[in-house]
């Protein structure tokens, strides 16, 4: 008598496992993602494209970290090199603590002598 019934207990399970791989529902739909532009284009307020430069370190970085702390900028990635690596190169660093909080302070650093823009 129980094998009777582990016989049945064991094809009902069987049986009703075997409908979860029927399926009557149709597949759900899969959400294409637009097109997007790789990279946002930038405007200026005359319409003109604004250039993203990618944040490089030069040999002057730490003196220009070091002058813009001195007028109360602080904060951010630190000074980056606007320019090709040379003689005369343009650094650029954004203020986000201090007292120039939201401003830009720039230098110009000729043969590692800087110079406030």
């Amino acid at each position: 008598m129980k094998h009777a019934l582990l016989v049945a207990v064991s094809t009902a399970v069987l049986l009703s496992g075997c409908s979860l791989f029927r399926s009557t529902m149709p597949p759900a739909p899969v959400a294409v993602a637009a097109a997007r532009p790789a990279t946002p284009v930038l405007t200026d307020g005359h319409g003109a494209p604004i250039e993203r430069v990618p944040f490089r370190t030069g040999v002057s970085s730490a003196t220009v970290e070091k002058m813009a702390k001195a007028q109360g900028c602080t904060g951010g990635q630190g000074a980056g090199l606007m320019t090709e690596a040379g003689p005369v190169e343009v650094y650029r660093m954004r203020c986000e603590d201090g007292a120039m909080r939201g401003k830009v302070f720039t230098a110009r650093c000729e043969l590692r002598q800087c110079v406030k823009m």
